[in-house]
């Protein structure tokens, strides 16, 4: 490594870093095994789902960053777009493996109940309207909401729609950092005004499309249900715990001797945006809740209904009080966000904070209730995050390492960014 603001250097993937990745992933796949084999097959499809859709979204979160630092023409944020752009890198393989999730669990079925109790032959994932029948008036199977929502909700072109969503965010993702590297090489305006175009096509594709991205991907396990907030909601849940995730590789990478020139100035906006948008989920949160609440609508209140059953109500709670109380006492401070430790413990707290939050979406239409609270969440789930964990860790630490340098060195505002001071 070399020393103190040399704009050659480059991240070494070796050593510990690699070693515990490489753990973490044993962990996940053993966690996998013990799931299928304790005949868990339901909660552990529903687990991969959770965690194949975490991992999607903080590494799209880089994508995302990355352009909005480009359309607005931020200069503070340059000295840290290596670490978002490495996020970027892993939204291929992100894609390939929910995509894999999403398949394996409509096509592999098993015997169980269908939305009215009855014993069926169902898959492990969207049972509800994927399941064989459910369309065809008198079949056993047959359900008259769904099959209203049939032109939409049917296999072939839902598994089309998550398909092109992830293309879509994958290719411009590479395109935007393939100009970047290609500006280090070259030098001038080309490259930069190429990334400025690029970053606007990706927000107009992104803010049509994340919300119908979460519809399909979440939503649709209790497809009686339905909520306009909903999309808005995980798009806030993505930006805050994929920036939670890059400030903590920033935090990490820092402490171990890279990326000096990144001060607690650029600490503190990271930190920022982190609160700011935490109060944004708290509010789309409420607001989702309190208007559901308001109306007492059955086919919508039966949603919170059954998150309110004694085995979700601690963790349905729980989750509003991480995620809202967290940045509000630990980061509203300046001196807070300026703290690496504390920013560090916060960072953690949040990433936690948003998985609970992905799991009460999932697990209840998913899985439905164990026999207490304190089961709904056990070794299953800790062992799949873990080695989703793994997988993320590997990929985006070797994807950072192929970085020729750990600062777009010649991008234009990067001395505006080296100076920055608030």
């Amino acid at each position: 490594m070399n020393t103190l603001n040399s704009f050659d250097e480059r991240f070494d993937f070796k050593g510990k870093a690699k070693t515990w990745s490489l753990v973490m992933i044993a962990i996940g796949v053993i966690g996998i095994l013990y799931g299928f084999l304790s005949d868990n097959g339901v909660r552990t499809f529903a687990n991969l789902l959770l965690m194949g859709y975490y991992i999607t979204c903080v590494s799209i979160c880089g994508i995302f960053f990355c352009a909005v630092q480009y359309v607005a023409q931020a200069g503070w944020s340059v000295a840290i777009l290596r670490i978002p752009q490495a996020f970027g890198r892993v939204v291929p393989y992100a894609a390939v493996i929910l995509f894999v999730i999403i398949c394996a669990g409509l096509y592999f079925t098993h015997t169980g109940v269908n939305d009215e109790g009855k014993q069926a032959t169902v898959p492990y994932l969207y049972k509800l309207w994927a399941l064989k029948g459910v369309t065809t008036p008198g079949d056993p199977n047959y359900d008259a909401v769904i099959a209203g929502k049939s032109g939409f909700l049917n296999v072939p072109f839902f598994l089309i729609r998550i398909a092109a969503y992830l293309a879509s965010y994958s290719l411009l993702g590479w395109l935007l950092i393939k100009y970047s590297n290609n500006e280090d090489e070259l030098g001038g305006m080309f490259n930069y005004n190429k990334s400025f175009k690029i970053s606007c096509i990706f927000l107009v594709i992104f803010g049509f499309t994340i919300p119908l991205f979460a519809f399909d991907t979440i939503m649709s396990l209790e497809a009686h249900w339905f909520s306009t907030m909903f999309g808005w909601y995980n798009f806030a849940g993505l930006w805050v715990g994929g920036m939670a995730v890059i400030t903590l590789t920033i935090i990490l990478l820092k402490q171990n001797g890279y990326v000096q020139w990144i001060t607690e100035d650029h600490l503190h906006n990271m930190g920022q945006l982190i609160f700011g948008f935490s109060i944004f989920w708290t509010y789309l949160w409420f607001a989702q809740f309190l208007l559901t609440w308001y109306a007492n609508l059955p086919e919508e209140a039966a949603y919170f209904y059954r998150r309110w059953e004694p085995q979700f109500k601690w963790w349905f709670w729980l989750n509003i009080v991480i995620n809202f109380l967290t940045p509000l006492l630990v980061l509203m401070s300046r001196d807070s966000k300026r703290m690496i430790k504390v920013l560090k413990v916060a960072c953690i707290i949040l990433i936690c904070g948003h998985w609970l939050d992905y799991w009460q979406m999932i697990m209840p239409g998913a899985v439905g209730p164990q026999a207490n609270w304190y089961n709904e969440i056990g070794v299953l789930e800790v062992t799949i995050f873990i080695g989703f964990a793994g997988v993320f860790m590997f990929l985006m630490l070797n994807a950072l390492s192929k970085f020729k340098s750990l600062v777009p060195k010649k991008h234009p505002f990067l001395e505006e960014s080296l100076h920055h001071h608030i």
